[in-house]
């Protein structure tokens, strides 16, 4: 059992972990401007692959003695991930931060749902119930069909279900393998894509600007991944894990200040529904677990 101190220091590490993840979107966003997306995605992960191989060299995670089939799923993994980096992506750069975060943010209602129908995890009609409003919930945010529809939603959605597929097969893998070395494989596999994409696009010369932008992003992304898996291991899930939701406060903000995007009623409406029966379905899980 954590005490206070220790939940008190996960929620906070979980807090600076969904504002640099959310600084990262929005540096990239910046560079977006000036660079295609295949070629700041290069460029991004070229650094951020770079600063990996340090930390798991240092952990000593740098090499990892792994099977045939762990390798499939590791591989299978990296390509869902690089699928829903672009989908994200291409979002984010056409439409608000805010909109587009607080569509990813359906994730823990969609990864409880796979779970249910192909991990065989028992979800009660509870769940069920705030999962189907959870989703209407993102309906509202992109009004299909409505006069402020915009396309771009769609890779978003498509995104959310990308990351599902990631974190299903995330939980094939084995436990003792260390996350470092998987993310270590993901970062590399992302950044081989998009420097193959960037090959067959004209490639644009970089400012000092737009380097120092996605350079930025790498190291944001890095500091992101540590202070995540800290903040889990330092709190109790059931008390750290609602604390992932302060990313839409951090997008609102650089959304406003930094975009000049304000959201309107109904995104606003649709993104409390969204992290309501987040929150719920989260709180429902850790009493199934417990009972």
């Amino acid at each position: 059992m954590n005490d206070a101190s220790d939940n008190l220091r996960g929620a906070l590490l979980m807090m600076l972990a969904m504002a640099v993840y959310v600084i990262n979107d929005a540096l990239m966003k910046l560079a977006s401007v000036d660079v295609s997306l295949a070629q700041g995605v290069f460029v991004r992960g070229l650094v951020a692959s770079a600063l990996m191989v340090v930390f798991a060299h240092y952990k000593g995670h740098l090499f990892y003695p792994v099977n045939r089939a762990e390798i499939k799923t590791i591989s299978l993994r990296a390509g869902a991930e690089i699928t829903a980096t672009f989908c994200y992506l291409t979002a984010l750069f056409n439409m608000p931060l805010a909109s587009s975060t607080a569509i990813l943010q359906a994730l823990p209602l969609a990864v409880t749902l796979a779970g249910a129908l192909f991990l065989g995890e028992k979800v009660g009609w509870r769940r069920y119930l705030a999962i189907s409003i959870g989703f209407a919930g993102v309906l509202i945010i992109i009004r299909p069909g409505g006069d402020d529809f915009n396309a771009y939603s769609l890779w978003a959605v498509a995104a959310v279900g990308f990351i599902t597929l990631r974190d299903m097969l995330a939980a094939k893998l084995n436990k003792r393998i260390p996350s470092i070395f998987v993310a270590l494989f993901t970062a590399v596999g992302v950044t081989i894509a998009a420097g193959v994409v960037a090959a067959f696009q004209p490639w644009q010369p970089l400012s000092a600007g737009s380097y120092t932008l996605l350079a930025s992003a790498a190291a944001f992304i890095l500091v992101g991944y540590i202070t995540s898996v800290s903040a889990m291991r330092y709190g109790e899930i059931a008390f750290v894990a609602p604390f992932r939701y302060t990313i839409l406060v951090w997008a609102l903000l650089l959304g406003v200040f930094v975009f000049k995007d304000y959201p309107d009623f109904w995104t606003m409406v649709g993104t409390g529904i969204v992290v309501g029966t987040g929150v719920f379905t989260f709180y429902r899980e850790q009493r199934a677990k417990a009972g």
